[in-house]
């Protein structure tokens, strides 16, 4: 395949890009925006491919607890290696959390606490972050507090590379053999959030081999509201892979063992996508429902592809995608869109009614950003009318922070571009590649704090331990679908955006970065200092 991904010649062209950003100011920096579909290149499969929508849409097991004693949901979970069938008649290896891919869901209730024990069986280390958990730092799954492997032997120190595998004499890293309790208080708003390897410059090949699961917090207040429930609620993953002719994951690390040298290849410098759309682990696959609401709680769960999410019938007319909630819970009323953009690690709570569709109609939901097979997601087929008594309520949730300007202590400003670390690529924050033993953000316990994101190309920004709404997007409102408490947000190319925070709940050292998640592991993490 050639290599058609990001050169010195365009790194370079980038980096000015960016600079011409940090000089015109927020509002100049939409013009430089070329809003290109995809950041990254795409691999393609040696396998033959199935058609679409003929795939049974897999629904992820609920977890059930080892233990409910003293207040506390105890799970254990072990991290091995396993074959597959996620193509049809097709065997394929993975690695996985409990045995499946995606892992087993891990259902929480507001204010109740839940451990996890994970037991690595894997020839790596391996790190667990909830993603979106308000979690104490010795529970956040920083990149270097590693799990390792029985027998494990840690490489030489590495002079050069995308983090110079520096991590492993990290001094601060809290390391375990073989097992690892997680512990999550659960005190934070109901929502959807999820669990993935973050170790650090391996993350983007791990979550890719099937290091990801669904975790879903839930309160007595929501319940009430009367939106779908039941076999009515659906949680999606949406995944995009590739396949080799011997129907195994295929992926361009520069170490297929992913032991000693990080990185892609040349052509994967900004993202590797796959042709194959997975959910919830299989491919383009198809669900049956009733004429009736559906709550469907997505997750971009891809290493670097973004959508643009549209539900149509085959008849070519679009339904509504009314959201109700964000990354970090439900919104304070509901929100319609026709299409619904997601980067990388986002999440939506949508309502989709098939009631006008009739029986034997089908919906498709399609990427507007894919191209050939990869516009494809998944379809639903209505197999039969029946009542319903859900709603949408006018008025979803009180509790939302009202964060303002005012509040803030301080802002900052960070750019998110390309560069040179190491004598290799890299992308950087704020001109700097990650270092787990720098400091690059300290605040204190409860400040609040304004920040201006800058992009090159297409980042999506994570934040750990906090939400965060956002106030504007290259000098103008926000979009409709930032709208709510998020802990990631899209930038796209020439992008500005504003957000605004408060850094509660936990003091210690927790990360921001990029989770387009081979930008990751090539450097684009910084550290925030909780004090």
């Amino acid at each position: 395949m050639p290599e058609q991904g990001l050169t010195r010649r365009r790194v370079l062209g980038v980096g000015g890009t960016l600079g011409a950003v940090a000089v015109t100011g927020l509002a100049a920096s939409a013009k430089l925006s070329r809003h290109p579909a995809t950041t990254g290149e795409q691999l393609r499969s040696g396998v033959p491919l199935p058609p679409a929508f003929q795939v049974p849409l897999p629904v992820p097991a609920v977890a059930k607890p080892v233990s409910t004693s003293g207040g506390v949901d105890r799970y254990e979970i072990a991290q091995r290696e396993m074959t597959l069938e996620i193509l049809p008649g097709v065997r394929t290896s993975a690695w996985t959390y409990g045995g499946t891919f995606p892992g087993p869901t891990i259902e929480a209730r507001r204010g109740r606490p839940v451990t996890v024990t994970h037991r690595n069986e894997l020839p790596v280390p391996t790190v667990v972050h909830l993603h979106g958990g308000h979690t104490p730092a010795v529970s956040d799954g920083y990149p270097t507090d590693l799990v390792l492997p029985d027998g494990w032997r840690e490489p030489a120190p590495m002079t050069h590379g995308m983090a110079g595998m520096g991590g492993m004499d990290d001094p601060r890293a809290v390391k375990s053999t073989l097992t690892r309790d997680y512990t999550f208080p659960m005190n934070q708003r109901p929502t959807l959030l999820w669990y993935h390897d973050h170790r650090m410059d391996f993350t983007a090949p791990a979550i890719w081999r099937g290091l990801a699961g669904l975790h879903i917090i839930r309160d007595d207040a929501e319940a009430s509201l009367g939106l779908p429930a039941g076999s009515r609620e659906l949680p999606l993953m949406i995944t995009d892979r590739a396949f080799d002719e011997h129907g195994e994951l295929t992926y361009p690390a520069l170490d297929g063992t992913l032991r000693e040298h990080p990185g892609v290849r040349a052509a994967y410098l900004g993202g590797v996508l796959g042709d194959v759309i997975l959910v919830n682990g299989a491919p383009w696959p198809v669900h049956e429902v009733e004429g009736a609401r559906y709550r469907l709680r997505i997750l971009n769960a891809s290493n670097a592809r973004h959508y643009d999410l549209q539900a149509i019938t085959d008849e070519g007319r679009q339904l509504d995608l009314v959201q109700v909630g964000a990354d970090q819970g439900l919104l304070a009323a509901p929100v319609t869109h026709r299409s619904l953009p997601m980067g990388p690690a986002e999440r939506y709570d949508v309502v989709i009614d098939f009631a006008k569709i009739p029986v034997g109609g089908r919906v498709r939901i399609v990427n507007r950003l894919g191209t050939g097979r990869t516009r494809d997601v998944m379809a639903f087929r209505v197999t039969r009318k029946t009542t319903d008594d859900t709603r949408i309520p006018r008025r979803l949730s009180t509790d939302l922070p009202d964060w303002r300007r005012s509040d803030a202590v301080r802002t900052r400003d960070l750019s998110f571009r390309a560069g040179r670390t190491h004598g290799r690529h890299g992308w950087l924050i704020g001109g700097k590649a990650f270092d787990p033993d720098r400091a690059d953000v300290t605040t204190r316990l409860g400040d609040v704090e304004v920040w201006r994101l800058i992009a090159d190309v297409h980042h999506p920004v994570h934040l750990h331990l906090v939400g965060f709404r956002v106030l504007s997007r290259g000098g103008k409102a926000p979009r409709p679908h930032d709208a709510g408490l998020k802990d990631t947000i899209s930038l796209r190319p020439g992008e500005a955006a504003e957000i605004i925070t408060r850094f509660d709940g936990y003091r210690g050292r927790y990360l921001f970065h990029c989770h387009n998640a081979e930008h990751e592991d090539m450097g684009m993490m910084a550290n925030i200092e909780v004090i």
